[in-house]
């Protein structure tokens, strides 16, 4: 992989840095990502909360107000574009710059500011963005996508990569509080009437429901993040009924959007009890990342995204990147020969392990496990659900620290994966303490040994130009993981 073009050692060249600009009907966003790739890295994230749709559902007008807070913000965020040497500066707008009658002149002052050009997306054009956006970041996505924003809420039904065709209502929160005069009884019979009845809510029973949007983020909720549906509709009622001041960790939630949650709480809700989906499974990845998505070639498309990330953070922080990806094939021959079936899952997990396998080296020695487990379980990924993150996590720990027990782990993470995972987690946590001892995380020494289990033996094969390498210390982390799988260890020369 290519060294940044500027001093900047920590990032990857993939050319000028692209911009996506998103004026929402709530929110004006500047988001600046890396490069156009298939696992898009945040460089600068910012927005501002300018309100254009509060009046357009009664008045047909963006506010005057609104109109001024949000030109300044786009000057200020072209500035941040140039300082930051961005060539390609992509804009959106959606539903208040769409319906409101001043938005064509809005638009027009806009993109004099931004010095170029503004899709105004459709509703159903942004339903599809939105979904696009899922896919991109949900491995083999299968629900309903809904992208609740200040003035609509998007919906689009998906499976795997083949969405439906979408459509929006105005159900954002700024326009229900409009429309309700603020009265959230009139809001709940215009929801009522508006969800009632969807076909496509219909085909979301017993699947995921994939919420999207500022609103329903607005609580530090994490990408991927899974809700039992009976859950999520009882905290709903309970955001919709109660004074939102008093809920418990509320000071986590921007001022201004407060007034707005028990309207998307109302949302939230019938969606639930119309659609009857299994799960609610949180997106942080939406229209903007489904823009950049859509402008992938299909080869690039059709990559890994959470197999990409790793790729990216073993490239910028292992010693030797080309070490874990010679960890994936040689993990592969282990467990093909173990016993212990995989299934496709765990296999990309452990593939995505592998990768991820050696970015604390540069730590203390004492602390490289907690600071991997940290990185992985706080990073950016997408592609994985919060089990997976914890696996990925505890199999790099244990790489680091051994076989320590149960009670020794952090409970949040434990709390997390099945007992099958962390056995798993266990296994390959010491499969990679023996291979980085054998080849000290150097290229061109794993493809030349094996480790396989042959004849009830967990054997080491070494070709004579590398026995030298065996030592007491590899026969006891190949005893270590001989046990783990109940199997006589053995070393082999030759």
């Amino acid at each position: 992989m290519k060294r940044a073009i500027t001093d900047a050692q920590g990032r990857l060249d993939y050319g000028p840095p692209v911009a996506v600009v998103d004026i929402g009907s709530n929110s004006v966003r500047l988001v600046v990502y890396e490069g156009m790739t298939r696992s898009p890295t945040e460089l600068f994230n910012e927005k501002a909360l300018c309100g254009l749709g509060r009046e357009v559902q009664s008045t047909g007008l963006l506010a005057a107000d609104a109109v001024e807070h949000a030109l300044a913000t786009l000057k200020r965020f072209r500035a941040l574009g140039e300082r930051m040497g961005v060539k390609k500066m992509l804009a959106i707008a959606t539903a208040a710059c769409r319906d409101a009658k001043n938005g064509r002149a809005f638009i027009r002052s806009a993109e004099r500011t931004l010095r170029t050009e503004i899709d105004v997306l459709s509703g159903a054009r942004e339903a599809e963005l939105t979904a696009l956006g899922v896919v991109s970041g949900v491995h083999r996505a299968d629900g309903v996508v809904g992208d609740l924003g200040g003035g609509s809420l998007e919906l689009v039904d998906i499976r795997g990569t083949r969405l439906r065709h979408g459509l929006t209502r105005p159900l954002g929160g700024l326009a229900l509080a409009d429309v309700s005069s603020k009265s959230l009884k009139k809001a709940e019979k215009f929801v009522k009437k508006t969800l009632n009845g969807l076909s496509m809510l219909k085909g979301c029973e017993d699947r995921s429901f994939y919420a999207v949007g500022g609103t329903w983020r607005s609580l530090h909720v994490m990408h991927g993040y899974a809700v039992p549906a009976d859950e999520a509709l009882e905290f709903a009622r309970l955001v919709h009924r109660v004074d939102v001041d008093t809920l418990s960790n509320i000071e986590v939630v921007n001022n201004a959007r407060r007034p707005l949650l028990p309207y998307s709480a109302l949302v939230m809700e019938y969606i639930l009890r119309y659609g009857k989906p299994r799960q609610v499974v949180f997106s942080a990845l939406g229209v903007r990342e489904g823009l950049i998505y859509s402008m992938l070639k299909r080869k690039e498309q059709q990559k890994d995204a959470l197999i990409e990330a790793a790729r990216n953070l073993n490239s910028l922080r292992s010693r030797s990147p080309r070490h874990g990806e010679e960890l994936i094939s040689w993990t592969d021959r282990f467990m093909a020969s173990s016993g212990l079936d995989e299934t496709p899952e765990e296999r990309r997990l452990r593939h995505a392990a592998c990768l991820l396998g050696d970015i604390g080296w540069r730590a203390h020695p004492d602390y490289r496990g907690e600071q991997s487990l940290n990185i992985i379980a706080h990073g950016g990924f997408s592609g994985i659900d919060h089990a997976g993150r914890a696996y990925l996590a505890l199999a790099v720990f244990f790489r680091h620290v051994g076989l320590v027990m149960d009670d020794e782990l952090s409970p949040r993470l434990r709390e997390l994966v099945s007992t099958r995972m962390l056995d798993r987690a266990r296994v390959l946590g010491a499969a990679l303490r023996l291979a980085y001892v054998v080849s000290a995380a150097m290229p061109n020494v794993l493809t030349k040994t094996k480790l396989a289990v042959e004849r009830h033996r967990l054997a080491l094969h070494l070709p004579n130009s590398y026995a030298a390498l065996a030592g007491e210390r590899v026969l006891n982390r190949l005893r270590s993981l001989a046990r783990l799988i109940g199997r006589e260890p053995v070393m082999l020369m030759g």
